[in-house]
């Protein structure tokens, strides 16, 4: 059981101060008739806990486990440089949840700005630390579409490892496969800085636009447009977590 101020604290609502205020001024509902609780002190069981702030409905989370759709032309940085934060397109309260240093949810490792697809988002960091160590090999799926055609030559040069400039120990694709002439389907377990980019140039062609399909068993699919979020759901995690 937790206090209804502590709740909408660990959840993202500011303050301790500010979420008793909200409380006290009416602005706070946990009962399906939805009439106030006016009461900070009031003792709740948080878990499948559902609540309305200022008639907006929300579902109690322990940890936040998120599933965006990135659009190009966002960073993945809460201080970005020349285009806006990736951040922004998530409600206030999942950007400030538990408080600190570190508050929010962080991106599972990061898409260029010019990349779209699916990125994770979480507040877990033994999470985050699983899906972007290198040990676990977690693989991501990416769709390439390339300046050149493609061939047999440049598929198994990525299959079998090219040399980056900045790490003498060849990477390699964990599968490829040209879907058409130029679209390059290419599967990858590491993360390393523009690593699609930088090994399609090895072989000698250019990545014209990236969006990376799948992360895990994970599938992006049509049902979510990009600019919007959801949830994982429960499963969803441990299908992610089980194997690694």
């Amino acid at each position: 059981m937790m206090q209804l101020q502590d709740i909408l604290f660990s959840q993202g609502f500011g303050t301790r101060r500010i979420c008793s205020g909200l409380i006290q001024q009416g602005h706070v509902s946990v009962d399906d008739a939805g009439e106030p609780c006016i009461d900070p002190g009031a003792t709740f069981e948080e878990d499948g806990l559902v609540f309305r702030v200022m008639g907006e409905t929300w579902h109690y989370h322990a940890q936040a486990y998120l599933l965006l759709h990135k659009p190009a032309g966002f960073e993945c940085s809460h201080k970005p440089g020349a285009h806006p934060s990736v951040y922004t397109l998530l409600p206030g309260p999942l950007r400030t949840r538990g408080g600190g240093a570190a508050a929010g949810v962080q991106a599972v490792g990061r898409l260029d700005q010019d990349t779209t697809g699916l990125l994770l988002l979480s507040d877990d960091g033994k999470f985050i630390h699983r899906m972007t160590s290198p040990r676990h090999h977690v693989p991501k799926v990416y769709e390439a579409q390339v300046k050149h055609p493609l061939d047999e030559r440049q598929l198994a040069r990525l299959l079998e490892g090219v040399v980056l400039d900045d790490d003498p120990k060849p990477v390699r694709a964990q599968a490829c496969e040209a879907v058409n002439a130029h679209h390059l389907r290419l599967t990858l377990t590491e993360g390393k800085y523009h690593q699609v980019k930088r090994m399609v140039a090895a072989v000698g062609n250019r990545v014209e636009s990236l969006h990376r399909s799948a992360f895990g068993e994970l599938v992006l699919g049509p049902e979510l447009s990009e600019g919007r979020w959801r949830w994982l759901t429960g499963d969803e995690v441990r299908s992610l977590t089980q194997k690694v």
